[in-house]
């Protein structure tokens, strides 16, 4: 009787110890699928777009080299990458058509409303070939021959970022920019759904080394003239670390590496000051851009879930000790604040119209990024409804989000019977 007396308050306790973790789990599931709704928008995603169709007379095309640490994809068709984390690397070459300005506002990207889209108003992939190493190298070297300046630019995309859309969102900004570049779009295996953050985060460090090690190649490919590095949101995290472990294996920057572009920046403003201080421990010529908001939502969650920590990408440039510590790194800022966005959260304002003009001009003719440039920063308007408000629907049924994620039905070539790539 004594011994069952006593074991009831320990029986209790550990209920109310698994309802604390249920109530944890509960609250991190509804914030994380708040997260989603905001970096993802309340419209539907594309998946599954990358299948070949036809571009028309007129149409631009942006041919991209791809470099991913992401697992490659049997099944469905359309998709050539997923969200699962591949073995080594993988490399693909990829040809998009972009529509007619005409059809088009800058800045945005058209998803086909079914693939493969139709090449007059969408974005349509015209080609997507996997390519081993040796392919690679041959076809890179040779797009650099055509290239003037020989000038070569990397975008690392950020969280919670299906292929495809790394895909379209690297040919818009490629196009918009209007600038001769060879153009390698750098994806790591970003899971792609709703409550992906911490895999996501993972997942980042997981492709650190095989970052630096593309740039190591590219800086001692004496075919390579400059290279510039467009990271966005988690994709900055990556980007600062492979730099920083090239500065500690080499004990500085390559002069090629011209410029970083750092594009609403998900990084702890502790964890940069860091970061950019082992950069410079030796010389550096490169030139450091930082775009931020102060109205960036998808920041404001990840700095509560981060316990209020500054987000890099959201921090005020003009308050101390941010100002002193920005100009002791000597990163240029521009500040987007007062920037129109076409999404909810302010989170791509990297990609609008005026923004990827002024990083065209910028790769272009060498001049320096700053809100100052004329057109560049102008009051367009601003968004007031609250964050809550476009969650709401997230916080009420998290589960249905993970329910309706097709990244789940995903089959990696590992796994499948025949090792195909895209569906013609």
């Amino acid at each position: 009787m004594g011994l069952a007396a006593g074991a009831a308050p320990i029986r209790a306790n550990a209920r109310g110890v698994d309802a604390a973790a249920r109530l944890r789990r509960a609250a991190w599931l509804c914030v994380a699928a708040c997260l989603a709704a905001l970096t993802s928008g309340c419209a539907s995603r594309p998946y599954g777009d990358l299948i070949i169709g036809e571009s028309v007379p007129g149409a631009s095309k942006v041919d991209m080299l791809v470099a991913t640490t992401r697992a490659e994809v049997a099944e469905p068709p359309g998709v050539m990458f997923g969200g699962a984390r591949g073995r080594g690397f993988h490399f693909a070459d990829i040809v998009v058509s972009v529509p007619l300005d005409s059809q088009r506002k800058i800045g945005e990207v058209q998803w086909p409303s079914s693939p493969p889209g139709d090449p007059n108003r969408d974005f349509v992939t015209v080609r997507a070939d996997l390519m081993d190493l040796p392919e690679a190298r041959a076809e890179f070297n040779a797009r650099l021959a055509r290239t003037p300046g020989r000038k070569v630019l990397i975008f690392v995309h950020g969280y919670n970022t299906r292929f495809e859309e790394a895909v379209y969102r690297f040919a818009q900004i490629v196009h918009d920019a209007r600038v001769d570049v060879a153009p390698v779009l750098f994806t790591w295996p970003s899971g792609g759904g709703a409550l992906d953050y911490v895999y996501d985060r993972d997942s980042a460090m997981y492709s650190r080394d095989a970052l630096e090690t593309l740039l190591q190649a590219l800086v001692k490919n004496p075919s390579v003239g400059s290279i510039a590095i467009l990271a966005h949101s988690m994709g900055n995290y990556l980007t600062i670390e492979a730099l920083r472990q090239m500065v500690i294996r080499g004990r500085r920057l390559s002069p090629k590496i011209t410029d970083v572009m750092l594009a609403s920046p998900d990084i702890d403003v502790d964890v940069f000051r860091r970061q950019i201080a082992e950069i410079d421990t030796g010389p550096r010529s490169t030139t450091f851009t930082l775009f931020v908001s102060r109205d960036d939502r998808a920041l404001r969650l990840s700095s509560f879930l981060a316990r209020d920590a500054t987000r890099l990408g959201a921090l005020d440039p003009t308050e101390e000790p941010y100002a002193s510590m920005l100009e002791k790194a000597r990163v240029n800022v521009v500040d987007l604040s007062n920037i129109q966005s076409t999404d909810f959260t302010n989170h791509g304002k990297f990609a609008s119209g005026e923004v990827v003009t002024a990083i065209g001009d910028r790769l272009a003719g060498g001049q320096t990024l700053s809100d100052s440039k004329a057109g560049l920063v102008e009051s367009l308007g601003s968004f007031t409804r609250g964050a809550v408000d476009v969650a709401a629907g997230a916080i009420t049924a998290p589960t249905r989000i993970m329910a309706d994620d097709p990244t789940t039905r995903e089959k990696p070539v590992d796994a499948a019977e025949n090792s195909t790539t895209l569906a013609q």
